[in-house]
């Protein structure tokens, strides 16, 4: 089969590789339909690594993805040959520790698709998954959106993280695909004031057409300083979701006394800093959020239900070919790209 691979920094090919086989009974080959261009794909694109996970060249990425089952394992019950499935690309043990205690996502063996030294990711023509990962799409959404619930359900996992949201008031620094999939779900579930930023003019402009309350640019203006003008108690919880000291900055000093700071971001470097003063006295609780976990059926039931609207999120289509096209556009932050999808 074709898959389209990372060669070295900034460099991708389309090579043939092997075929992948049914090797298990509970597994499943699934022909991909979509796959979208994550922020993490992008950091082994132009870095070769997220901090101890090294890419060794040439290597497969891609995790965020849709596809029609082709075959399944003798033991498969839950899928069938063709249906349309989301991937969830996390593929836990199901017996360590962490596991038997309902943290899938902190598994001690977990594999991830597209990670390195775990497995090869998506961005091919057939992959094969457990059936565990898998999930029929229901009626009414297409593998495009499918290949969103990874992002989404990550969202929505901090969402529930932060607690009861109605009538809260949030901040979300960030409005990348992640910070939007963090709006979509608080404003479902009731949030009352969510204040967003970015640097990028395009995606303030989509933050306010999904439902911000207040947008704003802090290459433009004090950002911390007009929230607060609308909000002089300050935010019950505020989501960092660009990776960047600044935002966290930002974010200690938004979030009022007892309240939350959710860490989403992946940064590019090793250690986050904070003022201890201000986080002690205001006993600010500092949470990370480590991906998703058991949220990917309740995603995939909020676009079914017209709850959140993520196809406005979706604003470039490449086909398989033109994979690196994709790649250097979302690197670049150009076109306004908000999420690039590439369809098979």
């Amino acid at each position: 089969m074709k898959a389209f691979q990372l060669t070295g920094i900034r460099k991708m090919r389309m090579n043939d590789v092997p075929d992948p086989k049914i090797t298990d009974p509970g597994d499943v080959l699934i022909r991909m339909k979509s796959l979208g261009v994550c922020g993490s794909d992008i950091h082994y694109y132009l870095n070769g690594k997220i901090g101890s996970q090294v890419v060794s060249f040439p290597f497969t990425t891609g995790h965020e993805g849709a596809g029609i089952v082709k075959a399944a394992g003798d033991g498969v019950t839950r899928v069938k040959p063709g249906d349309l499935v989301a991937i969830d690309p996390a593929m836990p043990c199901f017996h360590c520790d962490q596991c038997l205690t309902g943290r899938l996502h902190t598994c001690r063996n977990l594999r991830f698709l597209g990670n390195p030294g775990q497995a090869d990711g998506c961005l091919s023509e057939y992959v094969v998954m457990p059936e565990t990962s898998c999930y029929v799409v229901p009626g009414g959404v297409n593998a495009d959106e499918a290949a969103f619930i990874e992002p989404l359900s990550i969202g929505t996992y901090a969402v529930h993280l932060a607690g009861n949201v109605e009538g809260k008031n949030i901040g979300i620094l960030g409005s990348g695909p992640i910070g939007i999939s963090v709006l979509m779900p608080a404003l479902a579930y009731g949030a009352r004031h969510i204040y967003v930023t970015d640097k990028i003019p395009e995606r303030l402009a989509l933050a306010r057409k999904t439902g911000a309350y207040r947008t704003g640019n802090p290459d433009k203006e004090d950002i911390v300083a007009k929230i607060l003008d609308n909000e002089p108690g300050q935010l019950d919880v505020v989501f960092e979701c660009c990776g960047k000291q600044e935002a966290v900055d930002q974010a200690v000093q938004l979030v009022k006394p007892g309240g939350m700071i959710l860490i989403i971001g992946i940064p590019g470097f090793d250690i986050w800093t904070f003022p201890a003063d201000e986080l002690r006295h205001k006993e600010i609780t500092i949470r990370n959020v480590r991906r998703q976990n058991n949220c990917i059926g309740e995603a995939l039931d909020l676009i079914r239900t017209g709850k959140v609207d993520v196809d406005r999120v979706i604003t470039h289509l490449f086909p398989f070919e033109k994979s690196d096209e994709a790649y250097d556009l979302v690197a670049g932050y150009r076109d306004g790209v908000m999420k690039a999808m590439i369809r098979f």
